[in-house]
């Protein structure tokens, strides 16, 4: 099984500076994993100069970085902020590829007081569609997740409910974009089977959010195998399907380096045991 990670807790260290993207790959490097992810976030601007030493100081390491995570906002109620928000995946869409990543991680928007569900999954879906055209040219795989909220939103994700995950997913199938399914997120609606919606989904799954949630119904990150996220049985399902793509690793322990040992060893003894 092929793994990678995205440690949120360290987010803020490398935001300030005091870790470096290189000092992050190699931590990534030495606990044996088989890339790293990275959020969009992270990354200064897209100047020639810095793009090329962040992928000067990743050759360095050895190791390929996976996934970038962006957060576009295709359900905004203002239709020029829509196009804003296009606008800018396409930017992420070219920093991805600058970069030589696999995925970029994707999103609906947000779920605004004001817009309504129709509205909402006819403008995700469309620009999401567009958008394809795009990576397609770049090589890049977008994917779509079953969200919740980033720490640059203000509401929670508006496919946060299973039923409207679904159904963008349903109508992406047509597309290049598969789906990064996050292990915590169903609960975090408030549904109580993952598997369930997972099942619905696993032929376009191109990738695993190995993520943790403390509580059902809200946000409530927690170290990875410390919450109620049932792991044993969604890995045994994912080997029942011989499921070959990638374990993204999540953590959002919020301890530290250490948290993101624990967290790799954890997924990888479960995996195997599952």
């Amino acid at each position: 099984m092929k793994i990678s990670c995205l440690s949120v807790s360290l987010f803020p260290a490398i935001s300030n500076g005091e870790v470096t993207i290189k000092e992050y790959a190699t931590l990534c490097r030495d606990l044996g994993l088989d890339g790293f992810d990275l959020g969009i976030i992270l990354l200064k601007n897209h100047t020639p100069t810095y793009i090329n030493q962040v992928k000067k100081d990743i050759a360095e390491v050895g190791l390929k970085l996976i996934m970038l995570t962006t957060y576009p906002d295709f359900t905004h109620p203002d239709f020029l902020q829509r196009e804003r928000e296009f606008d800018y995946l396409v930017r992420d869409i070219a920093l991805a590829s600058a970069l030589d990543a696999k995925f970029l991680r994707i999103t609906a928007g947000q779920a605004h007081p004001e817009t309504g569900e129709t509205d909402g999954i006819n403008w995700a879906v469309s620009y999401l569609k567009k958008a394809a055209t795009i990576a397609d040219k770049y090589d890049i795989t977008l994917l779509f997740e079953d969200h919740a909220k980033p720490g640059a939103w203000h509401y929670m994700d508006f496919a946060n409910p299973p039923h409207i995950f679904l159904e963008i997913a349903r109508q992406l199938k047509e597309t290049s974009i598969g789906i990064n399914f996050d292990t915590a997120n169903i609960l975090v609606s408030g549904h109580n089977s993952t598997l369930e919606i997972l099942d619905q989904v696993i032929d376009q799954v191109k990738t695993i959010h190995v993520a943790e949630t403390g509580s059902m119904g809200k946000m409530d990150p927690k170290p990875i195998g410390s919450g109620i996220v049932p792991f044993t049985e969604i890995f045994r399902y994912l080997k029942s399907k011989n499921y070959d793509g990638w374990l993204c690793l999540e953590e959002w322990g919020n301890n530290g380096p250490g948290g993101v040992k624990e967290a790799v060893a954890f997924v990888k003894e479960t995996w195997e045991k599952a």
